[in-house]
Parts: C-alpha cells; sequence; structure tokens
C-alpha cells in the first residue's frame, strides 16, 4: 500500500484503539469469496449490483491497532480488479 505511514498516522488519529472498523470493497462477483476470505470471522453485509456482475462487501471487524488494517488492505490489494473504498 502506498503512503501507508501516512494512511496509518491518520487512522490513529482519528480512531480509538482498539476498534470495530468497517471495510467495503468491491469486486467482481466470483471473487467475491476471495474478500470474504480477508477476515473470515467478520460480520459482513453483501449488495449485489443491478445487474449483478458486482457485489459491493462490507466486512466489521475488531482492530487492535493501525498496522492490522494496513494489513487487511495490503491483503486485499492483491485481489484483482478490487475497490477499496
Amino acid at each position: 500500500m502506498q503512503n501507508s505511514e501516512s494512511f496509518k498516522n491518520t487512522l490513529n488519529q482519528e480512531y480509538d484503539f482498539p476498534c470495530n472498523y468497517s471495510f467495503k470493497f468491491i469486486v467482481k462477483k466470483d471473487l467475491q469469496k476471495m474478500v470474504l476470505n480477508l477476515l473470515p470471522k467478520a460480520e459482513n453485509t453483501i449488495k449485489n449490483s443491478k445487474k449483478g456482475t458486482y457485489v459491493s462487501i462490507t466486512l466489521m471487524a475488531f482492530m487492535k491497532n493501525s498496522d492490522e488494517i494496513v494489513y487487511i488492505y495490503d491483503k486485499a490489494s492483491k485481489i484483482e480488479g478490487i475497490i477499496s473504498l
């Protein structure tokens, strides 16, 4: 992840760790399981696009610190075509 130090600083300013953190991703429907496997125990909400080609996935998970969040985004960035919000 580019600018991970800047992102971590922002997270540390905005959140009081440990806390629940909401990850939001958009991927092609056939890659849905890969996203869910990023945080298998997380609460998730999945919404299909109008045509059903894409899914919007929200994962809510308890994070101990900003390093854990950056780690998840790094793992997610390896999924082809993922959009992280």
